[in-house]
């Protein structure tokens, strides 16, 4: 797929087939992330809607929304929110609990990392079936923040996860798509 500057994000993704477990097609990043071009470019093009302004912050979920939505935070002058898994943040916590496939598991951000009225994009390397992110975008409105968009490099369209955002009422930007789990 080109993007907006015809740079082919697609060819620096690595698939590992049988990851983690027989049938799954992982979709690896790490290939795009250690090219400089790659790196620079997936991140810009996360960033360019979002160049006017229309948000505060920049939240990624932990790991690899870390690493993008720092730079994605820094490309646009904001601050960056760590979404992270239970028990790893040092101050008060307010946490969304959200299902797996066999359990349930917990996200927490900061109790005071969001004002009311806050305006929030949402970055993480990959939408699946939505479970984490909408996590994320439950746990930015408990603290009154609103989740202008979700931005991801990847889409895996065929498990939901950005039609789910959507019912949620929110905005979503990927960069490519891939068939298959």
């Amino acid at each position: 797929m080109d993007l907006r500057n015809g740079f082919d994000i697609k060819r620096y993704i690595r698939t590992i087939p049988d990851y983690p477990k027989p049938g799954v097609m992982f979709r690896d990043i790490t290939t795009l992330l250690s090219d400089l071009h790659g790196f620079r470019a997936a991140v810009d093009e996360l960033a360019w809607p979002f160049l006017k302004g229309e948000i505060d912050y920049v939240a990624g979920i932990e790991a690899r929304g870390f690493i993008l939505g720092g730079a994605v935070a820094h490309t646009l002058g904001r601050g960056f929110i760590p979404i992270r898994k239970k028990g790893k943040l040092p101050s008060r916590v307010i946490g969304q609990e959200y299902a797996l496939e066999y359990g349930v598991d917990t996200i927490e951000m900061h109790a005071d990392a969001i004002s009311k009225g806050d305006r929030v994009l949402l970055i993480d390397d990959l939408i699946a079936t939505g479970g984490t992110a909408g996590a994320a975008i439950d746990l930015i409105r408990k603290s009154g923040g609103d989740v202008v968009s979700a931005a991801f490099v990847i889409d895996l369209p065929e498990l939901g996860g950005a039609a789910k955002l959507k019912a949620k009422g929110v905005k979503v930007h990927t960069l490519v798509s891939f068939e298959g789990h």
